[in-house]
């Protein structure tokens, strides 16, 4: 099976789009695609994960730090790049089975060619280490400089953050280091070239070398470069051991490094890997998805997440939004719950910022950011988009009226519990959080004393086109859940952990807490299916908006940036909507509707859809998948699996670049594929298995983590199989397409005929 995607020629308009296409990283940093010898100009960065810098009043954003993998090439005194010499040959190619980037260009010189090779990784074993393998060839005897080592003019959007750079040479090893202008944190990035051939060394400005050798024609000439990077939120000698580490690296060799590396995404690829049977294209871009999840990963620490758009960048401050939980969360808590816990203890962390937040708008409880960093404040500002007629920054209500954040966090944190039965998350925090988004919730709403009930009102939801509306179904629905969820965890926490209910009860005894929160679930209103359309209403006065067809609203457009949104925005007085939002409500609270429900209102609200956001395709993926329609949701699958593959997503809002990767749709993708296309549902107890496989799939492969033990899953249109790993700890129900319950016994196998396939359905447990 191919795991490789390639470009086999050079394109200066893809040089933006392939930076994220090629990305590798490994949870700590992210390193953009870009090729060698660019720079800044070519957006060429490698993103820190959790460090975070304000420059001047500007938006706050990520740091990039230094790069270490810069190399330029000269032969003959003439610089040899893409963007300098056209070349005659060029391959750019990115291997997902082990993240390892290589290129291959070929430049014509004086009486022959030249081939210039690299490839390089972001180690999965060794988090700080990066490493490259570059070499070239000639046909003809010619005279090669290189100039390599770190670049320090390093590419910000909202910068400069590094200040006081120091760069030093010392018998070969490079180091660079500078201090962010904020939290004054210490960046540090140390390199080391390796060659052995004969060449002349001399020092360059600040942490560069200049190599320069002759070469022979037809002889190999290959280097390694190895370098680190650390910062003061990792050590007290961030310099110190970013040289420590590149010296260990080049101790143990390219060689080894890279095999340890390949270990390390074996192993994960081992937990993750999901196999589509009778689809090759749909194959690669599924796995490609689950790439990109993997190389964002916070495997290491629980105080960071992952942001909008990974760590291809700057783009969305590197903040963490709602998708983490709604569209991420699910891969890992199937394939690597302790990565999940992390997602969600960084929620915990930052407690304190939504607490401020809420108090800051007059409410209680905690009122999480909409765009979250590290210390959980809100980094979103209340002008995010630029009027692209009049250049005038634009009022819009992503901060102060998204006020389902909180309740997207509560559901996150619920589902972790219940999948996998770490009830102990609840006693580290979680329950802390659940409560204070429960009361942020009860001092939000509005009780309307004429129809006895409470509302929430002013409003934005998932479809941001529409703001400050009433009662929009999604935010009332997963309000209620919230409150639903506080008094489950109360329960919960008083079976389980006694001693810290005590406390925070204690610590809530004032009110509002458990009898407020039941008053106001028994009393809140969520919109509910008409029984004649069966149609759920998006929010109030929804169905009053002017019901334009999506084509003719995009004739209305003057100008191809322009927002759509806000209070000028061309779908903000019509129906048009930018993203799932009522469909992302049936999908969240499926068993709630009937399958007519589901219909109706995919088919209704789906040609409204402009599918402005990535989150919003893998949505109605899922709900076809659901209503039994999955080559209705195969387009969507594909539309969302193949985004960084093509590059084909929105880059501007307004005049706002919004580029980069979209892990939320690569999380989505995966939603799709497994929870939509495969039907697989867990609920902590029993595994439920109802596949609608779309025409092209034969079969759907994967392995489970459920309550910490390894299954392994197989879904055909003829039956599903179960294998439980020998070491498991108890026997897993399992229930098919309406099938009575199934036990699957450690080291076991289990196979459950389907209910479309012939004769009725029988099992069997056998020995593995």
């Amino acid at each position: 099976m191919n795991w490789v995607t390639a470009d086999k020629e050079f394109s200066r308009g893809k040089i933006v789009t392939n930076g994220n296409k090629y990305m590798t990283g490994n949870g700590y940093m992210g390193c953009r695609g870009t090729l060698e010898e660019f720079g800044k100009e070519q957006l060429a960065a490698v993103t820190l994960a959790g460090v975070y810098d304000q420059a001047g009043g500007k938006w706050r954003e990520p740091v990039n730090a230094p790069n270490a993998l810069f190399t330029r090439l000269s032969c003959n005194g003439k610089r040899l790049g893409v963007l300098d010499a056209e070349p005659l040959l060029h391959k750019q190619e990115l291997d997902i089975s082990c993240a390892l980037h290589k290129r291959e260009t070929v430049y014509g010189i004086s009486g022959g060619e030249l081939v210039f090779a690299a490839e390089r990784f972001v180690s999965m074993d060794q988090l700080h280490v990066l490493a490259s393998r570059l070499s070239l060839t000639a046909t003809a005897d010619c005279r090669i400089e290189l100039e390599t080592g770190i670049d320090g003019e390093v590419w910000d959007i909202n910068g400069p953050h590094l200040y006081g750079l120091q760069e030093q040479n010392a018998a070969g090893m490079l180091l660079a280091s500078a201090v962010t202008g904020e939290l004054a944190l210490q960046v540090a990035v140390a390199e080391k070239t390796v060659y052995g051939f004969e060449a002349q060394e001399t020092a360059g400005e600040g942490a560069r070398r200049f190599i320069a050798f002759d070469v022979k024609a037809g002889e190999v000439y290959e280097w390694f470069k190895y370098a680190a990077v650390y910062t003061e939120l990792d050590c007290s000698d961030p310099d110190v051991l970013a040289v420590q580490n590149v010296r260990t690296a080049e101790a143990a060799g390219y060689g080894q490094l890279l095999t340890a590396h390949r270990e390390a995404w074996a192993a994960r690829w081992k937990r993750s890997d999901c196999l589509i049977e009778g689809d090759d294209a749909a194959q690669f871009a599924l796995r490609y998805s689950i790439y990109q999840l993997l190389i964002i990963a916070p495997t290491a620490s629980e105080k960071v997440s992952i942001p909008a758009r990974g760590l291809s960048g700057q783009v969305y401050k590197g903040a963490v939004f709602w998708d983490t939980e709604m569209f991420m969360l699910p891969f890992f808590l199937h394939s690597d719950p302790g990565t999940a816990r992390n997602l969600l203890m960084y929620r915990i962390h930052t407690l304190d910022g939504a607490r401020r937040k809420a108090a800051e708008y007059g409410y209680l409880g905690a009122f999480y950011a909409w765009e979250s960093q590290d210390s959980g404040d809100d980094a979103c500002t209340l002008f995010n988009v630029n009027d692209v007629f009049t250049g005038r920054p634009m009022r819009t209500y992503f901060r102060d009226k998204q006020v389902h954040i909180s309740a997207d966090v509560v559901h996150g944190i619920w589902q972790y519990v219940a999948f996998t039965g770490d009830d102990s998350l609840l006693a580290d925090g979680g329950a802390e959080v659940i409560w204070e988004c429960a009361r942020f919730f009860y001092s939000y709403a509005y009780y309307n004393p004429v129809k006895q009930r409470y509302e929430i009102l002013d409003v934005t939801g998932p479809d941001e086109y529409h703001e400050r509306v009433n009662n929009n179904a999604f935010t009332n629905a997963l309000v209620h859940r919230t409150l639903e969820v506080a008094i489950e965890c109360s329960e919960l926490l008083q079976a389980m952990f006694p001693e810290r209910y005590q406390q925070l009860a204690g610590q809530f005894a004032g009110g509002p807490f458990l009898k407020e929160f039941r008053e106001m679930l028994d009393g809140l209103y969520v919109p509910q299916p008409d029984p004649d359309t069966l149609l759920i209403e998006q929010f109030d006065r929804y169905f009053k908006l002017e019901d334009v067809p999506l084509a003719e609203l995009k004739a209305r457009v003057l100008h191809p940036n322009e927002y759509f949104g806000g209070g000028n925005g061309l779908a903000a007085t019509t129906a048009i909507l930018k993203q799932a939002d009522v469909v992302l409500m049936l999908n969240l609270f499926k068993s709630s509707f009937s399958k007519e429900v589901k219909q109706a209102n995919w088919e209704y609200y789906e040609p409204r859809t402009e599918h402005g956001s990535s989150l919003s395709p893998c949505i109605y993926a899922l709900v076809a998948a659901d209503i039994g329609s999955p080559d209705w949701g195969y387009p969507y699958f594909m539309r969302t699996a193949t985004v960084d593959l093509t590059g084909e997503s929105k880059q501007y809002v307004g005049d706002l670049y919004i580029g980069g990767t979209h892990p939320a749709a690569n999380g989505g993708a995966w939603m799709a594929a497994v929870l939509g296309f495969a039907g697989v549902e867990f609920d902590g107890e029993t595994l439920r298995v109802q596949p609608a496989l779309p025409g092209q799939w034969t079969a759907v492969e994967l392995p489970l983590s459920l309550r910490g033990d390894s299954f392994r899953l197989r879904v055909s249109r003829e039956e599903i199989t179960v294998s439980s790993a020998a070491g498991n700890e108890g026997a897993l129900k399992v229930c098919a397409s309406g099938s009575e319950d199934q036990l699957c016994r450690p080291g076991t196998v289990l196979t459950l005929r389907t209910a479309g396939a012939a004769g009725s359905n029988v099992s069997a447990n056998t020995a593995e």
